[in-house]
């Protein structure tokens, strides 16, 4: 990413992450598919664990985004042997991290979901699925720095064909364990946890089998494992603003999941299947952010600034343009496409609306993921996770509660007037809307201020003679 022609090299290194971060979601649609022929309860606590669980994967997401800066930027700038130490913390990091938070999770599952009002059939079902889910928590983990340890050097494609033969493993095993077909019970949600939890077993073997191989940009060493307390400062100083950042923005879908849920049944099946609409955007354009923070970050490493900067505005561009064309789809014919995961009447109804308010401002979503991706690519993760608290805490959560519980009034001549009545749930679908625009104005004018251009290796120096003839020894 540090010459030739921005578009080809920028398409070459985001469509591998755009597919794979697609089948991604294929996880989760797939899960939502099957479980919908089961029930609107199953349908419902699915759709409310998704937050919870992002809660958790948030961590790792931020790990991840520590490794994808130091990585690419040790790459642009020719040190291949820190870029390998790298990797090897990042594993150590995210096996200690994700063993305590699973352990964590399965403590206190029940009063979580207490927390988030989930009751009767609908905690019941969410109680059968999380408890898996959390099983499989460090696999996750693992996958993710496998993935940002490769995507750093650049290679996007290894991770894409892995994730491939997972999602595929994950939607013919789905019926089995849900619907109970064959000799398999029937286990409903549980079924769709463990189908998910050995397609990521699966993911996770072979990409640390990988890492182990090498031959990829980077490679993972037995003897890099031990504590290196300087790198592994460093990946949590870039780190920890991500998984706030990811914190934050869980914790705000958490939020906004327990607003839907006073509307009943309806309108909470409708939140998830949206919400998981909504997720095959961000996959696109969470994927573009990925590819452009690689960029940012091997071009910053390299010391060419202005092209990281033309990176950056070359892929915010180009997703923009792709989301307005999918949310235009999606405004012209809502019925058909909710109508694909439920047959219920009802949540179809809900979920047009939905689509109607949010699907517009599907493009402004993904624009300021993409400029996201490239302030972390710059190691400036700070500045991301400012961005995601202003796009939810200040910009959503607020004018949801205003427009969806508010019946805002005026006092005149001594007589109090209704101005503003609640809108009830749809105020909850404008507030996603309003988030999206208010955040994309912020994120250009943030990034137009160029406080980005410095890396996060100033400073350190390249690996020995001796150590890289060690390498080479291994």
């Amino acid at each position: 990413m540090t010459s030739g022609p921005i578009v080809p090299k920028l398409a070459e290194l985001a469509w591998p992450l755009v597919l794979g971060n697609l089948l991604q979601t294929v996880y989760n649609l797939a899960d939502m598919f099957w479980v919908g022929r089961v029930s609107p309860d199953a349908v419902a606590a699915v759709s409310l664990m998704f937050p919870l669980t992002y809660l958790f994967i948030s961590t790792a997401l931020g790990l991840s985004a520590a490794t994808i800066a130091l990585v690419s930027q040790y790459v642009g700038a020719g040190d291949d042997r820190r870029a390998d130490r790298v990797v090897a913390q990042t594993i150590l990091l995210t096996l200690v991290v994700s063993t305590a938070l699973a352990a964590l999770g399965l403590w206190f599952r029940r009063e979580m979901l207490a927390l988030i009002g989930a009751e009767g059939a609908v905690f019941d079902a969410s109680l059968a699925y999380i408890e898996v889910i959390f099983l499989a928590l460090p696999l996750t983990f693992l996958f993710l720095g496998f993935r940002a340890s490769l995507q750093g050097a650049g290679d996007t494609k290894t991770a894409m064909w892995l994730m491939l033969l997972s999602a595929g493993l994950n939607v013919v095993v789905d019926p089995f364990f849900i619907l109970g077909w064959g000799p398999f019970p029937a286990m409903g949600t549980r079924g769709a946890a463990w189908a998910t939890f050995l397609s990521r077993a699966f993911a996770t073997a072979a990409g640390v089998a990988v890492l182990l191989h090498g031959g990829f940009g980077v490679k993972l060493r037995v003897r890099d494992l031990r504590p290196d307390v300087e790198l592994l400062r460093k990946l949590v100083g870039v780190g920890y603003p991500a998984a706030i950042d990811g914190w934050a923005r869980s914790f705000a879908a958490v939020v906004m999941a327990a607003f839907v849920t006073p509307f009943g049944t309806a309108a909470i099946a409708a939140y998830g299947i949206g919400v998981r609409l909504m997720s095959v955007t961000w996959t696109v354009a969470g994927a573009v952010g990925q590819a452009t923070s690689t960029g940012v970050g091997q071009n910053l490493g390299a010391g060419t600034p202005d092209r990281a900067k033309s990176v950056t505005w070359v892929a915010t561009a180009g997703t923009m343009v792709v989301l307005f064309a999918v949310g235009a789809l999606c405004v012209a014919v809502p019925e058909p496409v909710i109508g694909v995961f439920v047959e219920d009447p009802g949540v179809i109804a809900e979920g047009q609306v939905f689509l109607r308010y949010i699907a517009p401002f599907w493009a402004f979503f993904g624009g300021t993921m993409v400029i996201q991706g490239a302030f972390r690519g710059a190691g400036q993760t700070k500045v991301a996770m400012a961005l995601s608290f202003l796009s939810r805490w200040v910009f959503r959560v607020p004018v949801a509660v205003a427009l969806a519980f508010t019946t805002v009034t005026v006092p005149l001549v001594g007589v109090t007037v209704d101005v503003g009545p609640s809108i009830g749930v749809q105020g909850i679908w404008a507030a996603f809307s309003f988030g999206a625009f208010a955040s994309f104005l912020v994120a250009v004018f943030w990034f137009r201020l160029g406080r980005w251009t410095e890396g996060v290796i100033e400073g350190d120096r390249p690996e020995t003679e001796l150590e890289e003839i060690e390498s080479v020894d291994d």
